[in-house]
């Protein structure tokens, strides 16, 4: 049974998968000019400068908090395992696929967000509902597209977006501090049932804290062994590039296999194509679908970028891909050659809180995939059963689970390709009308500057 998993998820998430999404995000970034490298600045203030549109305009949480969630979802384990399992069986020259793929990614998200927010309606709560099931059927017309990814994505939800989660918690805090795993899925299970019972808005207050800390965390011990290691740091960059195309830091020099890790790291970290993040975009507030959309692509660049390029970096730098340690192990391996048992320590809560925050976003993304499926009355049943699995994910073997959730996981991608591919123009126009407001913005803001 395990075997047969593991040969269908290699399969669904092989090169036809993989060329699938970078080439949507190839060609969505043709199509908007490149809209992801002419609006950085611009999207990055966005996301961190609240704006009075944030709070006269629709919706359930800001724009920074609805980008919070997101992130929370995405910045996880793989931002820390699977970056080192890339370098490892794609060589350093992965961290630069991983890259690109990411650069294609933003236009991406950007597209899956105008489309969230576009197509959202209002549940009998009163609050947001949208995502890749919302613009299919009403976008594309296609309900039974929208149905699959509901589906798929409400079963992902229980294992790549928590017991996955809860698993690798359990493991790093009984290897490193040897507390059994029952003790950890009490406490994770009591933690994340704090925090996702109280719905969306509770949810998005607790990212808006944490994301920022978590992430501030790992990235700065990150920075300060580059600092530290400063005049081989341009060696390393020189050697993921030069790797990037030849591929001989891989067995048989296959540059495949680095193409392959790279791509797929970089879209399993910022899952950008996969459908996940516009749920939570279209619980922003906003005037115009394109203001959430540029806030949204920034946490693609935040994610794989950033907090990726320091696990790939250091790891490079290190030396020690191939040497024995693998995944998580093999990051700590490389943080505590330069800063003995602190960096190992900066690891394991690495893994511990970038696990917690996939856990309370992933939540929410099951939960509105669930409520599609079976309306509103049924969120409070999902979520119980939600909270259950985390501990039951801290003191079981997932080898069967893990496999499951990864082919839905690859699976929630197709339906949600076809909708951005079939909805392009929707984004196109979307983005023309939105891109000229900003300019009329920045005009008025410049003669009011100029009047005081």
């Amino acid at each position: 049974m395990k075997e047969l998993i593991n040969e269908i998820s290699g399969f669904v998430w092989g090169p036809i998968t993989l060329v699938l999404i970078v080439g949507t995000g190839l060609y969505l970034t043709l199509r908007l000019g490149f809209l992801q490298f002419r609006t950085l600045p611009y999207a990055l203030r966005l996301a961190f400068s609240p704006t009075r549109q944030d709070k006269k305009s629709k919706g359930d949480i800001s724009h920074y908090q609805a980008l919070t969630t997101a992130m929370a979802a995405t910045i996880g384990t793989g931002n820390i395992v699977g970056v080192a399992t890339a370098v490892v069986l794609g060589g350093p020259g992965a961290v630069f696929w991983m890259w690109l793929s990411a650069l294609f990614g933003m236009a991406t998200k950007y597209a899956e967000a105008v489309l969230a927010v576009k197509y959202r309606v209002t549940n009998s709560k009163g609050e947001m509902s949208g995502g890749p099931m919302y613009y299919l059927e009403h976008g594309l017309k296609a309900k039974w597209l929208g149905i699959l990814f509901a589906f798929f994505g409400a079963i992902a939800a229980f294992g790549i977006g928590n017991m996955v989660q809860s698993n690798s918690v359990s493991d790093a805090m009984e290897r490193s501090f040897q507390i059994p795993g029952w003790v950890t899925g009490i406490l994770l299970t009591t933690l994340t049932g704090l925090v996702i019972l109280g719905g969306i808005k509770w949810i998005g207050r607790v990212t808006a804290f944490f994301v920022p800390i978590m992430a501030l965390f790992y990235v700065i011990g990150g920075l300060i062994i580059m600092v530290m290691n400063f005049d081989v740091l341009p060696g390393v960059i020189s050697l993921i590039f030069t790797d990037a195309f030849t591929g001989s830091a891989v067995g048989g020099g296959i540059l495949g296999t680095v193409i392959r890790y790279g791509v797929a790291r970089g879209v399993f970290s910022n899952e950008a194509g996969l459908g996940s993040a516009p749920i939570a975009a279209a619980a922003a507030k906003t005037d115009y679908p394109g203001r959430q959309a540029l806030v949204s692509m920034t946490q693609v660049f935040i994610d794989t970028i950033i907090v990726c390029s320091i696990t790939g970096i250091t790891i490079v730098m290190s030396g020690l891909a191939g040497s024995g340690p693998e995944g998580g192990d093999l990051t700590a391996a490389a943080f505590s050659m330069y800063l003995g048992d602190v960096g190992g320590f900066i690891v394991t809560i690495g893994i511990v809180l970038f696990a917690f925050s996939t856990l309370v976003g992933w939540s929410y993304y099951g939960e509105k995939c669930f409520s599609y499926l079976f309306t509103d009355k049924a969120i409070p049943y999902y979520r119980i059963v939600f909270v259950l699995a985390v501990m039951y994910g801290a003191m079981e073997k997932l080898d069967i689970v893990f496999g499951i959730s990864d082919i839905m996981n690859a699976l929630m991608a197709f339906p949600n390709l076809i909708g951005l591919l079939g909805l392009s123009g929707v984004v196109a126009y979307e983005t023309k009308k939105f891109l000229k407001v900003a300019k009329e913005e920045k005009l008025e803001a410049k003669k009011a500057k100029q009047a005081s």
